[in-house]
């Protein structure tokens, strides 16, 4: 199956169809009737599909596709607000654009996604930054062709933030980016409020679909021949809230392994406070969900875990670890952690290198700490310099290092099915992801790719690995 636009068109929302016939139709009085659109999305694997929604929305309304700024006639960034850094490349790359609007002054130029969400965010957009034509939140994605009617129409510029305000909106179009890996978002926002992270501001609180609107979407990619599903939400292990028949996420698991097929289920972020043993048991029994867990940690310390607002303790994870292990011996973790966090002494952090030694994950996704403005840690006392956090992240990603290596040597020998992601750029070699969520790179030919195969692991180098195809 080609990427492109999934049969959803079916079920617009009333309103919607009429709004995406009038803007395609002032985008080819403006642009002629071949527009073209670039969507370029920062951030988390959420914000990926919302990105897809848009482009879903984008081609109905007539719309091609460009990776290169000149060729486009709108142009829209879809943002990030975790950290600051992501911020400022967002401002960056906007900023670049004033001269391709002043020599073109007929395209339109929008932002979109978490960034937008925050005030002082939307207010410098307004002020400062003149050629954008159009702002809207996480939680108005729908909105995009009426937002894009009104600016063609002459309105002027158009600021649409809000998320907590916005309705849970089903049967949006998707142009899938691949073919055989798609995203599934289960629920929306996050009632966490953990003391560092911005995004319960920006994408409001929890709301979960239905089951069964994720049991169809998920049967839909399998029927259409897609092998791996991974389902999204910020937390996304507290799904049910809100929902007419209670359901939790073990159960929503349960119903999709039901689903015939050769494909996997995968999901993130999962929040320890929220993982139980019922989960565990679901993933064990399951004939399509991998033995492996993305659990964020974020530290190892209890006193820096209570003023992050984690509600749980060093020995709850662990708790949780241990019990993953005795029902499934072979789950392997992947995890986050913040380095730094305002306050932290280096006693403190090394119980974090101590919890990495002890658990073992894969891999890990690591952070020196980045203040949001709005969170509770951004007004926290910081004593520590930005240097010396980042001779402790350096120490961090040593100690890791080599216990992935270890873990990768253990399966040198091993015979492991993968799901073939791409070409190596550097290497030329098939590279296929196993059900433990590492990577192994091994010859083949470039059409293999969306396909299972099994490989055999010859070589481990770090945490790089090699191997050879052998048949099933």
């Amino acid at each position: 199956m080609q990427e492109g636009v999934c049969d959803l068109e079916q079920s617009l929302a009333p309103g919607l169809r009429e709004d995406i016939e009038a803007a395609g139709a002032a985008a080819r009085a403006r642009w002629g009737e071949s527009p073209r659109a670039l969507v370029r999305t920062y951030g988390c694997q959420q914000n990926v599909a919302d990105g897809e929604k848009i482009k879903g929305l984008l081609s109905l309304m007539g719309f091609s596709f460009t990776d290169a700024p000149e060729e486009a006639d709108f142009l829209l960034f879809n943002t990030c607000a975790v950290r600051e850094h992501a911020e400022d490349r967002v401002f960056g790359n906007v900023g670049a654009l004033k001269n391709i609007k002043r020599r073109r002054p007929e395209i339109m130029i929008a932002l979109c996604g978490c960034m937008t969400e925050q005030a002082h965010v939307a207010q410098r957009l307004r002020q400062s930054f003149p050629f954008v034509d159009m702002v809207f939140g996480t939680g108005a994605i729908h909105r995009l062709p009426g937002l894009m009617g009104e600016v063609l129409g002459g309105a002027g510029r158009a600021f649409l933030r809000g998320c907590q305000e916005e309705v849970l909106m089903e049967g949006l179009p998707i142009r899938r980016d691949g073919s055989s890996w798609a995203w599934v978002t289960a629920m929306y926002g996050c009632d966490n409020f953990c003391s560092y992270c911005i995004v319960p501001y920006v994408r409001g609180r929890e709301k979960s679909r239905e089951p069964q609107a994720v049991l169809s979407e998920c049967r839909g990619l399998i029927e259409a021949g897609y092998k791996e599903i991974t389902l999204l939400g910020q937390n996304v292990n507290s799904y049910g809230k809100g929902l007419k028949e209670p359901v939790n996420f073990a159960g929503l698991l349960r119903e999709i392994d039901k689903l015939p097929g050769d494909y996997r289920i995968r999901f993130m972020t999962s929040h320890p406070k929220d993982a139980s043993e019922e989960l565990f048991r679901v993933m064990a029994e399951s004939r399509h969900i991998p033995r492996h867990i993305h659990l964020p940690f974020q530290s190892g310390n209890d006193r820096v875990l209570g003023e992050m607002n984690r509600r749980y303790t060093r020995e709850k994870y662990l708790s949780l670890i241990a019990t993953a292990r005795r029902l499934m011996p072979d789950i392997t973790f992947t995890s986050d952690v913040i380095v730094g966090f305002p306050g932290e002494t280096y006693e403190e952090f090394r119980d974090t290198l101590s919890l990495i030694e002890q658990v073992e994950f894969v891999n890990l996704f690591t952070f020196i700490y980045s203040p949001r403005a709005g969170t509770k840690a951004a007004s926290m006392p910081d004593p520590v310099s930005h240097e010396e956090k980042t001779k402790w992240f350096a120490e961090l990603l040593k100690v890791q290092e080599a216990v992935a290596a270890k873990n990768c040597r253990k399966l040198v020998g091993a015979r492991q099915r993968v799901l073939i992601e791409s070409v190596n750029s550097k290497t030329g070699l098939l590279q296929g992801r196993m059900e433990n969520a590492l990577t192994v790179d091994f010859p083949g030919p470039p059409q293999r790719v969306g396909d299972f195969a099994w490989v055999e692991i010859t070589e481990a180098n770090g945490s790089a690995l090699r191997g050879v195809e052998r048949e099933g």
